[in-house]
């Protein structure tokens, strides 16, 4: 397992959960499959960049937000 990724999908569900919204509604807003954002906040998948965009847009933060002190 990449550490990376899993460093990164903590950052994201942190974020989803501090909007109180639910890996379905996150993965909704983002026009995602609620598996593949599950996925994504374990660190299973790799993420691209136009897909963390979309995840970004959806929670509303900035990605460098997610990225820094990466």
């Amino acid at each position: 397992m990449n550490f990376d990724l899993v460093i990164l999908g903590n950052r994201i569900r942190e974020q989803r959960l501090k909007k109180k919204l639910s890996q379905e509604k996150l993965a909704e807003l983002a026009n995602m499959h609620r598996n593949y954002v599950g996925m994504v906040e374990r660190g299973e998948r790799n993420i691209t960049i136009s897909g963390l965009n979309r995840i970004c847009v959806a929670l509303e933060v900035k990605m460098a937000d997610l990225l820094s002190d990466y």
